[in-house]
């Protein structure tokens, strides 16, 4: 698998997209959905769903965009399913262009719960990982995980929007994210990617109780 990342909108969120060997899978449209589906155009593969860490709006404005065209299907965690019209549980209340209860209008999403999943030709773990949100979920495809808005290279998700809680956040981190193999490159809602080692020993948000 190929993992190609895209930063798109007001806040340089990371879309992702998971490419294997005849499908793909995109990972928080966050933005933009006429650019990725062009994206995945050049791939000439199979769109088979769309995950989502969570539902804030810098991850969720390209995914109606993208289900038109692809006609695919989208899951995110149960404690999140509203918030996609939901604009103050997503944030895009704040920002006048980005009411999301207008721009995902199309999408009635599916649930997925932590576990094994197969999706297509994907085959991957998906941890609940709360604290940035209620329902964040760190998608584990083997050697790599997404990790959305919970661990930054160097930093931890933000709990300051809607139900976000430092506690939880940190024990998210400590009970699913440290356990990952150490040499597990994670890719993160925003900025660039590092690895489970590299945040357990420098990270300074996490010294102390890893």
């Amino acid at each position: 698998m190929k993992v190609h990342s895209y930063s798109l909108g007001i806040v340089e969120t990371n879309c992702y997209i998971i490419e294997g060997d005849k499908e793909l899978l995109v990972i928080d449209p966050g933005d933009n959905g006429q650019f990725i589906n062009k994206r995945i155009e050049k791939f000439n593969k199979k769109l088979s769903g769309i995950l989502l860490t969570h539902a804030h709006f810098d991850h969720i404005g390209g995914i109606d965009d993208v289900v038109k065209k692809y006609d695919v299907d989208v899951y995110v965690h149960k404690e999140e399913k509203s918030w996609l019209t939901d604009t103050v549980k997503n944030g895009s209340k704040k920002f006048a262009a980005y009411q999301l209860s207008q721009v995902v209008q199309h999408t009635v999403p599916l649930v997925m719960d932590e576990g094994t999943h197969k999706i297509g030709e994907f085959e991957f773990e998906a941890l609940h990982t709360p604290g940035h949100s209620p329902g964040s979920l760190s998608f584990v495809f083997g050697d790599f995980a997404i990790v959305g808005d919970t661990l930054f290279k160097g930093g931890i998700g933000r709990t300051d929007l809607y139900k976000g809680d430092t506690e939880t956040l940190i024990k998210s981190i400590e009970d699913k994210l440290l356990e990952l193999d150490p040499n597990t490159t994670i890719f993160p809602g925003h900025g660039p990617e590092s690895t489970i080692s590299e945040e357990e020993m420098t990270n300074p948000y996490l010294n102390g109780f890893s």
